[in-house]
């Protein structure tokens, strides 16, 4: 699965939910955002973090 830095990964509806409310849209956004920042948003759960984490590493990036 490619991920495109433009969009977020398909990670479920409460966790997609949970970061646009936090101001979220795109994945390049949330590169270098400490992921325990990212575990506090209701809905955020191990598997959506885990996603994002795998999303931001094939471009060379990472969550804090």
């Amino acid at each position: 699965m490619t991920s495109t830095l433009d969009t977020l990964p398909k990670i479920g509806a409460p966790a997609t939910r949970a970061l646009h409310g936090a101001g979220y849209t795109t994945l390049r956004q949330l590169a270098d955002v400490p992921r325990s920042d990212l575990a506090t948003l209701h809905g955020m759960g191990p598997r959506a973090l885990a996603i994002l984490q795998t999303a931001l590493e094939e471009h060379q990036l990472s969550l804090g």
